[in-house]
């Protein structure tokens, strides 16, 4: 890593070695784990594997061998509903005294493991498929490190709390460690049956196994802070029953997609199961945390857009951010975490360095798109829902961010949303492209002072008008007059303001002087989302998105190949991300340009056949297609993350042309059409407040089949 950027971005994820293999994912709440295809946990390639607890990893290896052997792959899998891992292992040729004393493949070995409650349990089984007994003979090596997940990412401390003396047991260890934050946390590894040999870091066993013989151990790695170490004990078995019945009952609430094209079921199926990982359960209601491994907390941005892409499967994700995000709404001003009042959080984080300040985390305000989203989110959730209770309590929050926008949001009074921050350690870009070169001029040259982003006046202008309709709802008329009026205001001096000739798009800024940013990249996007694009300038825009500069074959980049800072490797500058391209095939839908944004779907669709476990990757490189190979991965992607998996909800529902006013009882499909792979898309169970509906669109038949139909709601076809 140079100088320049040490200096710029604190936050920087560090890769000083390529990552060894896909690794293996479990999440529960607080807790989530990376793992190797054995189910082990390894330092090598990035050095991201673990099982983390509250910000900070509580086991750091973990390594089962075989005698002193390591033992074959034969299978490795997450299930379906991202619940359970499972291993296939074997025996390799063990020798002794230069015979082999056990052919490989003679000893069968399955390991599972699944986290539930801040504990992960794993079971191993052995069975002797061979035709003489067997001394099975083998050992699991563990430690804690106690690292922050910042650690972890590259941040360099100077100085770190103690390790404590650890507690050996005859069937379990205690290992623990007390920060500098005061907080002592620790691991409890209980082992049944307890082992022949137990150390501070080892576990031995060993045992005769006679032909067709089957033993299981069983192993519960609990985690704990302070005087949270009272968890709650459960059997493996009654916690994998309780944390797959969890899943079926929010599963339950939702409608459920199924299409003629199976390869398609399979993503959504993933993206479905992955958004479901991520799902945790807070005071105010279920929230998608961001991603893993970086980003398992709670993100403001992230956690409105993955609502946003999911709102018309289950509404109840919208109301659970909303919740959220109303009650950590910032109402005073404070610098060092860039919080003002009415400020919509960015993100939230636990563990040592954000209790003691080393990162300005541990509750930050510095993203400037939040808050216009929030407002958005709530009108759109109103219409979806019709719950009209709700919002009256969280609208003095809708109101303050709507207050915020005005003031804070706009310091020079110009009528445009600026972005900067007032912390020296916060994040130098604040909208959704937050790393510190994602934005510049023509030259490559980067911009100072406050900027005033295209998507965010775009983000601007939607929240007043929903805001303006729950104004209306809400009998507030002045109110809603007047959010219509700023808003059409915003619309026609940010076209004037914002466009450029010279490259048929948006500019991507305006610097504190005025002076735009004349780039080509995908933030233009979103301005077709909001609705902010005019009508003449929205065709012009989707034709520069869908060149060969901006258009890789699997998505619309983050910046075209002809800009001075494109990079297909970088973070920002020319890779091409999920959730960003749903938005803007939603844009070219909502502008009628259908075939646009069915080929935004067909691209990302084809990249989703070459994906392990079809799962929607964070982002992926910025490589142009080429014939008979996939797309190229980013090789610190977060894989799940939220608003990826919900990308292809948001996708889908756009080629739909699917909208659903809840107020009215009314489901509506503008223009529908289907991508070229799929001839049929079932829809069961779509709720609309009391209603719900079963529904086909069939290619062939042009329209909109009802198969049932509960309560008083209304099919409209424009």
């Amino acid at each position: 890593m140079n100088d320049v950027l040490r200096l710029t971005d604190e936050y920087y994820i560090l890769a000083t070695a390529s990552t060894a293999e896909e690794g293996r994912v479990l999440k529960h709440g607080e807790s989530f784990g990376v793992f190797d295809r054995h189910g082990d946990i390894q330092q090598v390639g990035l050095g991201e594997q673990g099982i983390y607890y509250q910000g900070t990893r509580f086991l750091s290896r973990l390594v089962f061998a075989l005698g002193n052997l390591a033992p074959f792959l034969l299978s490795s899998t997450i299930k379906e509903d991202n619940v359970l891992f499972s291993v296939d292992l074997t025996n390799p040729d063990i020798y002794l005294d230069g015979v082999i004393a056990l052919p490989r493949g003679d000893l069968h070995i399955s390991r599972s493991k699944f986290l539930w409650n801040a504990t992960c349990y794993e079971r191993l089984s052995f069975v002797n498929y061979g035709l003489q007994p067997v001394e099975l003979s083998f050992s699991i090596q563990f430690d804690a490190d106690f690292i922050d997940i910042f650690e972890v990412r590259g941040v360099k401390r100077n100085k770190r709390g103690a390790r404590l003396q650890d507690k050996i047991e005859t069937d379990a260890v205690t290992l623990a460690y007390k920060g500098l934050d005061g907080v002592t946390r620790q691991t409890r590894i209980d082992f049944h049956p307890a082992p022949e040999k137990l150390a501070a870091q080892e576990a031995s066993y060993k045992k005769i196994l006679a032909p067709k013989e089957q033993e299981v151990f069983s192993i519960r790695y609990a985690f704990s802070v302070s005087d949270s170490s009272a968890t709650h004990r459960v059997s493996p078995e009654t916690a994998l029953q309780q944390t797959a019945q969890a899943i079926r009952k929010r599963k339950a609430e939702e409608c459920r997609i199924f299409t003629s094209n199976d390869e398609f079921n399979g993503w959504l199926g993933r993206s479905s199961s992955d958004l479901h990982m991520m799902f945790t359960e807070t005071d105010y209601g279920v929230y998608p945390y961001a991603g893993v491994p970086w980003f398992n907390t709670a993100f403001g941005r992230d956690g409105i857009i993955t609502a946003l892409e999911f709102l018309w499967i289950n509404p109840r994700v919208a109301k659970g951010v909303l919740g959220y995000l109303a009650a950590t709404q910032a109402t005073e001003t404070i610098p060092e975490q860039d919080a003002e009042p009415g400020k919509i959080l960015h993100e939230v984080r636990d563990g040592e360095m954000a209790a003691l300040g080393e990162i300005p985390f541990s509750r930050y305000y510095g993203s400037t798109d939040a808050t216009p989203l929030f407002v958005m989110l709530a009108g759109a959730y109103h219409e979806r829902t019709g719950d009209l209770e709700f919002i009256k309590s969280i609208w003095p929050q809708i109101k303050l961010a709507l207050k915020w926008l005005d003031t804070y949001g706009d310091p020079d009074g110009d009528g445009f949303i600026e972005s900067s921050r007032r912390s020296p350690r916060g994040l130098a870009q604040q909208g959704w492209k937050d790393s510190w070169d994602s934005l510049s001029y023509e030259d490559g040259s980067l911009p100072q002072g406050p900027v005033a982003l295209c998507e965010v006046q775009g983000y601007a202008y939607a929240a007043r008008r929903e805001a303006a309709r729950l104004a209306f709802s809400l009998a507030e008329f002045s109110l809603a007059r007047d959010l219509v009026d700023k808003a059409e205001s915003l619309k026609k001096r940010f076209n004037e303001a914002f466009w450029s000739e010279k490259i048929s798009t948006y500019a991507m800024a305006l610097d504190e002087t005025k002076r735009p940013c004349r780039i080509k990249a995908s933030n233009a996007g979103h301005c077709l989302f909001t609705g902010i694009a005019s009508e003449d300038y929205a065709p012009r825009l989707a034709r520069t998105l869908l060149t060969e500069e901006a258009f890789s074959g699997w998505g619309i980049r983050t910046l075209a190949t002809s800009e001075v800072r494109y990079n297909p490797m970088s973070y920002h500058n020319g890779s091409v991300w999920p959730h960003d391209n749903a938005i803007i095939a939603a844009g070219l839908a909502r502008y009628g340009m259908k075939d646009a944004a069915n080929k935004v779907l067909t691209a990302l669709f084809d990249a989703s056949l070459f994906l392990e476990l079809r799962r929607m990757p964070e982002l992926f490189c910025g490589f142009p297609r080429r014939e008979g190979e996939g797309p190229t991965l980013y090789p610190v992607a977060c894989a799940p993350q939220a608003w990826a998996a919900g990308a292809v909800f948001l996708l889908l529902q756009s080629c739909l042309g699917l909208s659903i006013d809840a107020t009215e009882s009314r489901v509506c499909f503008t223009s529908p059409v289907l991508p070229p792979f799929m001839e049929k898309v079932q829809i069961k169970n779509l709720r609309v407040g009391s209603a719900s509906l079963d529904l086909v669109v069939d290619r062939s038949f042009h329209g909109i089949g009802v198969e049932r139909r509960r309560g008083d709601v209304n099919i409209v076809i424009r």
